[in-house]
């Protein structure tokens, strides 16, 4: 049996920071050594993520249940569903990292870090009880623990003794 990637959920009011704390935890986790993955929910249907006119575009349009699109370094893989699918389902897929970090899956059972900007939303989302951490520049009277918006390497030692070690 594998051994379950452990999956951390970022979340946070809209505009409040969430990618770019992805884009900084990202490069410091992998500096330490890393595989990171990432999942980005999208929440409204139809996402388009390849050309028009090109080759695999036209495999979908033509009825293709599932495209993969291959070169020397890379690989792209999409398929239409007929239901969303559960996160944990999606996290399964990915066996070739050590943690994933997830954005936009506010409703999901799993571990956050929220990022609450002061000048967007002073507001806390999700539970209290899957917060392990607070990415903030306010001051916040609350429990969990806070960090500054751009300690990442705080809040990697976090994810490293948390979930790496």
């Amino acid at each position: 049996m594998t051994k379950q990637v452990p999956l951390v959920t970022i979340i946070g009011v809209s505009k409040a920071g969430k990618t770019t704390l992805i884009e900084k935890l990202i490069p410091e986790l992998r500096r330490r050594g890393f595989r990171v993955g990432t999942i980005k929910h999208h929440s409204h249907p139809g996402l388009e993520i390849d050309q028009p006119g090109k080759d695999s575009w036209r495999h979908a349009q033509a009825g293709s249940d599932h495209v993969v699109v291959a070169c020397p370094d890379r690989i792209a893989s999409y398929r239409s569903l007929e239901h969303e699918l559960d996160l944990d389902d999606i996290a399964s897929e990915m066996t070739n990292v050590d943690i994933i970090l997830t954005e936009g899956y506010m409703q999901a059972t799993k571990p956050t870090i929220q990022v609450v900007r002061e000048a967007n939303s002073r507001e806390l989302i999700g539970t209290a009880e899957q917060c392990i951490a607070i990415a903030t520049d306010a001051t916040l009277p609350v429990e969990t623990p806070c960090y500054g918006l751009n300690d990442t390497v705080a809040l990697a030692d976090l994810l490293e003794r948390s979930f790496l070690s």
